[in-house]
């Protein structure tokens, strides 16, 4: 995690391998929060509950789409989630309920509530989870940035709160 002034909030971005969806969504997050100023105040990072890509950049698919979006995601490397990363987290974002249980299954019950499902930022009603855009085109990543970036807005709105921003 890196260091941020006191009064920050840490967030953390979770799918299962740490190379399209969490990748894709700290990308989107990291913006939102540079536009808005506030990025100084919010460590954001990634990872998956999966060890399989640790090291490796994100998916080439999730970087072409994030990148027609003004976003280089080229830097990034999966990391996999542990119990003293999620320790140091205020918030904890899942991509699906599936992540979500893996996440909270690491945790202490006292910290449950620092987990949640990233689309719950969402103002769009009835999708609950990003979908998993790997086994599919590139269109599924465009659609997968679109709800990316609507939760990240409505995340974006969370974090002012919070900072008393």
């Amino acid at each position: 995690m890196a260091q941020t002034p006191e009064n920050s909030f840490t967030i953390l971005f979770v799918c299962l391998g740490n190379i399209c969806r969490s990748s894709m969504a700290e990308g989107s997050f990291r913006q939102a929060a540079a536009d808005s100023g506030l990025d100084q105040l919010l460590s954001i990072e990634s990872a998956g509950t999966g060890s399989w890509h640790i090291g490796n950049p994100p998916d080439e698919r999730a970087q072409q789409a994030s990148l027609a979006r003004g976003r280089d995601i080229s830097g990034q490397r999966a990391q996999q989630v542990t119990p003293r990363l999620l320790e140091q987290c205020d918030l904890i974002l899942a991509m699906d309920e599936s992540n979500l249980s893996e996440i909270r299954n690491l945790m202490e019950v006292s910290d449950h509530h620092k987990s949640r499902l990233f689309l719950e930022f969402s103002p769009e009603p009835g999708v609950i989870e990003v979908p998993d855009p790997y086994y599919g085109s590139a269109e599924g990543f465009e659609h997968v940035l679109d709800l990316i970036d609507l939760a990240s807005a409505g995340l974006l709105d969370y974090c002012r709160t919070a900072l008393g921003k």
